[in-house]
């Protein structure tokens, strides 16, 4: 019997439902030569080249607390060993990621086990990563965001949103920068915000003639493409954005002995990500993906006819959906709120997620959960080579390492410190694929040059903690990331030509802001060229 596609049918966008990508031609270059790189990298770096900066580590240049307990433990010449391997383990992780030789999550998975057999985290350490609380926090979200499509609530707003906004489609990319601004506000988990998102632009772009796969067009490209960026620039407008910035915020303020306030963050940075998202929209649709005539107006039989009599079949708003607008309302009210009851943004999602699933009150079953466990696993291996830069403080050597080599010192002007600090944060989001221990790194850093050369704190702390939210540019640099490149709307090379166009962009605002909005604000306040 054949079968009728219905574009609004939002139950096709499930992730796991996704159709397979297809790659082009660089993409399947690298996916081939990715292996034996990784294999001769791990070789190189692991037991052949002797690398200088790791070979003279002194016990007074170790600042992670977990590393010098391993240090304490195994001695000095064990632990150049484990740095060496860890060294090795990033570096063919890495191409790994970045080729796609094999699965994202085959990566975590080989990474995870490497670990543990050439003792660089001892087995417990190395699989409780997949227990870590924020973990638990993606998954519950995803249940949530079940809910949602299963009642039937995302399509209604999808749309109602269309209804509203969608006369054209500047409007619609206008009005998802205001959605994801209102939602990073109250979710501090990117892949929850992703997760809910997802099903609403895919259901727009299938009404504007986007599809997947071979059917790409620039409509398609740039929602997504817009929506991964605003995902991430959203959540750095607000210090519970996400759990990297309240640890962020925390590091700076037992540094200060002051407090960073919701308000500080919220004044310093909600301007500036507005600014980025509107130089995003402006980037994407006038410079990399400009529409065409008939990419501005919806391409389905009957237009927004069509759309208005698919509303008005949805009637009035049932029970269940009644029930998971109340519930999904509930968890926003508790993780706004979180500072008055103390209660985790972890534990409200799970309560959240049992009352949704609970038979007889809840409303969605297990069986209609989407849960991506393809990208748990891969977030898993993420944390645990985190785990392991923790245990070897192996980024901190690095970096200590490369300002030696530039000589930087009690001479260096104050502007070149600030713009290689806020540099160095920014691009090593194309590398490293936890926020949070970029913030455990990059932070204490900017906090000890900032005391070493007598300059304030906030001036260079606060700065580099601004440039957190920045991994938008390859499909492993971030959960949302990975999640949204499975739509296959864009390519690889899409996806890097507007995110490091962006994140340039990106750095150039925050060294701005620095000589004048952080300047007014008294973050930097001499400025940053003085």
């Amino acid at each position: 019997m054949q079968t009728t596609h219905d574009p609004l049918d939002m139950q096709q966008y499930r992730v796991e439902k996704l159709p397979k990508r297809q790659k082009s031609k660089f993409e399947k270059w690298l996916a081939q030569a990715g292996l034996p790189l990784a294999i001769a990298a791990f070789v190189l770096f692991g037991y052949l080249i002797e690398l200088p900066f790791l070979d003279h580590i002194e016990a007074g240049q170790i600042t992670a607390k977990s590393a010098k307990k391993v240090f304490e433990n195994i001695g000095l010449e064990a632990f150049i060993r484990n740095n060496h391997l860890m060294f090795a383990l990033f570096m063919a992780a890495i191409i790994l990621w970045i080729t796609e030789a094999i699965p994202n999550y085959l990566t975590s998975l080989v990474l995870i086990v490497s670990l543990v057999l050439t003792g660089v985290l001892p087995e417990k350490e190395a699989y409780a990563q997949l227990g870590h609380p924020v973990m638990w926090l993606n998954i519950m979200s995803f249940v949530l965001a079940s809910m949602l499509v299963a009642t039937g609530v995302a399509k209604r707003l999808a749309l109602w949103f269309i209804l509203k906004f969608g006369k054209n489609a500047s409007s619609i990319f206008l009005s998802f920068i205001v959605i994801n601004l209102v939602l990073s506000a109250f979710i501090s988990a990117t892949t929850a915000k992703a997760a809910i998102l997802l099903p609403i632009f895919m259901v727009i772009a299938a009404v504007y003639g986007a599809h997947s796969g071979a059917g790409k067009n620039n409509f398609g490209r740039s929602i997504v493409l817009q929506n991964l960026l605003n995902i991430n620039l959203g959540a750095g407008a607000f210090v519970t954005g996400s759990g990297a910035n309240l640890l962020a915020a925390a590091l700076i303020a037992g540094a200060t002995g002051t407090t960073v306030f919701f308000s500080d963050w919220l004044m310093a940075m909600l301007p500036v990500m507005v600014i980025l998202m509107l130089l995003g929209y402006i980037l994407a649709m006038r410079v990399l993906f400009p529409l065409k005539p008939e990419e501005r107006l919806p391409q389905i039989e009957g237009g927004m006819e069509r759309l208005q009599q698919e509303y008005e079949k949805l009637g009035k708003l049932s029970v269940d959906e009644i029930k998971a607008i109340v519930i999904f309302l509930l968890i926003l009210a508790f993780w706004s709120t979180d500072k008055l009851h103390g209660i985790s943004a972890t534990a409200v999602a799970f309560v959240g997620a049992i009352v949704a699933l609970f038979p007889g009150i809840g409303v969605v079953k297990w069986n209609d959960v989407d849960i991506p466990w393809h990208l748990m696993l891969f977030s898993a291996g993420a944390y645990a080579l985190g785990a392991g830069f923790d245990a070897t403080d192996l980024p901190s050597i690095m970096v200590n390492a490369f300002f030696d080599h530039l000589g930087i010192g009690n001479e260096t002007p104050f502007w070149l410190i600030y713009v290689l600090l806020t540099g160095v944060m920014t691009f090593s989001a194309l590398l490293f694929q936890s926020k949070t221990m970029r913030t455990m790194i990059f932070v204490p850093i900017a906090i000890g040059i900032a005391n070493r050369f007598g300059y304030e704190v906030l001036s260079l702390a606060l700065p580099v903690a601004f440039m957190i939210e920045h991994v938008y540019v390859l499909p492993f640099n971030s959960k949302p990331a990975a999640l949204l490149y499975e739509t296959d709307m864009y390519s690889y090379g899409d996806a890097f030509r507007f995110g490091f166009s962006m994140m340039i962009a990106s750095w150039l605002v925050i060294i701005l802001a620095g000589q004048t909005w952080f300047k007014f604000l008294g973050i930097t306040p001499h400025g940053v060229f003085f």
